[in-house]
């Protein structure tokens, strides 16, 4: 019998999802674990993947269709086949999904990935973050994951013995939403904004921070990193960085509001803000705290441009802890973030501009950045959040400390 392809639940909350593209058209041959589709959920549009090999028999579910988790929405099979019982246009019955592989596996054989026929190479998305990092040839391992997929350990593994990428590929452009489905994207952004603003008692406090140090440090350690095959650090990374310095010096802000209490979560995990012509997307550094600031820079860059591809799982799109959102490449000196819940804190910075600034008793001219802090007042008091938001200011007055463990 033919397999149905199913609506799966990519996210704690999500109920339902629409259809924005079939990247496969009717009648054509598919293979297991290649991108079948992408769907648009609450949060982002994610590629995905076929889960089983044979012709894409029918689209029950044509490109703008919404419809609840678990529904069937195509099949696949061989010619002729006819679907299981059940299999339809409508609401199907909730299905359990998949167990989720687990975050460690054996290590890993060299030799080369095992690939699907369009050459992609099946990676969890914490393998390759961590490849990003470390300059890893994806191609070049052996993934002891299930299907062959490559796991973290496997990297971690290459990382020891000194494999490196070849230079990345030029990206390849990526057509627009349909109309239909980004008027969707407006419709899911909206809510959530205002599930935030009418869930919590959100409050901004605003402080300047002297950039001159960052910048001659962005500079000088930029150039040794792009040297040695790295990324040149953003100040977005500097961002994400101090802040995950601050979170470990101020846990209070490291937390949220849950069952009529505040719970402290016991990892940092920073959400980086991504601009998409179709919306915004929230991708997440896991453990910041413990990273350096090459492989928070190189993973920001991961990040980014498979957000703007729409080549983000969705575990990468959760459990953030605290986010930094930066507009200064728009020319915005100053803004007021609104939360990302369920956490409780997010750090706005505005763009780096020269002015004068009271030295003493004379001016000199400098640049500065303004660092605008909202957070849940349900959580954490004025007082501590001014601490916290006073400890990102001096970290980036002095921004050696971001090279400290």
């Amino acid at each position: 019998m033919a397999t149905e392809v199913v609506l799966p639940k990519l996210g704690l909350t999500q109920d339902e999802g629409t259809i924005v593209r079939w990247l496969k058209s009717e009648g054509s041959r598919v293979e297991a674990g290649e991108p079948l589709f992408e769907v648009l959920t609450d949060k982002a549009t994610i590629e995905v993947e076929a889960p089983a090999s044979g012709l894409l028999l029918r689209i029950l579910a044509p490109e703008g269709t919404t419809a609840p988790v678990a529904t069937p929405i195509a099949l696949i099979g061989d010619p002729g086949e006819r679907a299981a019982p059940g299999a339809r246009s409508g609401t199907a019955a909730p299905r359990p999904a998949p167990p989720s592989a687990p975050a460690f596996e054996s290590s890993a054989a060299s030799g080369g990935a095992r690939t699907p026929h369009d050459g992609r190479v099946r990676v969890s998305p914490r393998a390759r973050v961590l490849a990003a990092a470390h300059g890893v040839d994806l191609h070049a391992l052996r993934g002891s994951g299930p299907d062959g997929r490559i796991i973290e350990r496997d990297v971690q593994c290459a990382v020891d013995s000194g494999v490196s990428a070849p230079p990345a590929a030029p990206a390849v452009p990526r057509p627009a939403i349909p109309a239909g489905v980004s008027a969707r994207v407006r419709s899911v952004i909206a809510r959530r904004m205002t599930e935030s603003l009418r869930g919590a008692a959100q409050l901004t406090l605003t402080t300047e921070a002297e950039m001159a140090e960052a910048a001659r440090l962005r500079d000088e350690v930029g150039a040794e990193l792009e040297r040695r095959g790295g990324t040149r650090p953003t100040y977005t990374d500097l961002l994400v960085r101090a802040s995950a310095i601050a979170l470990r010096d101020h846990p209070r802000l490291n937390a949220r509001w849950a069952d009529g209490g505040v719970r402290l979560l016991p990892d940092i995990h920073v959400g980086v803000a991504v601009a998409l012509d179709e919306g915004l997307v929230v991708p997440v550094i896991r453990h910041a705290d413990r990273a350096a600031l090459a492989q928070i820079s190189a993973a920001v860059r991961d990040l980014s441009d498979r957000a703007r591809t729409f080549r983000l799982a969705p575990e990468e799109m959760d459990g953030g802890t605290f986010t930094v959102t930066n507009l200064g490449m728009y020319d915005v000196d100053a803004f007021t973030p609104i939360l990302n819940p369920p956490e409780a804190a997010i750090l706005g910075a505005g763009r780096v501009h020269r002015r004068p600034v009271a030295v003493g008793d004379r001016a000199e001219v400098r640049p500065v950045m303004v660092l605008s802090l909202t957070f849940d007042h349900r959580v954490v008091d004025g007082a501590p959040a001014a601490q916290f938001l006073q400890r990102v200011k001096h970290v980036l007055e002095h921004p050696y400390l971001l090279l400290l463990p």
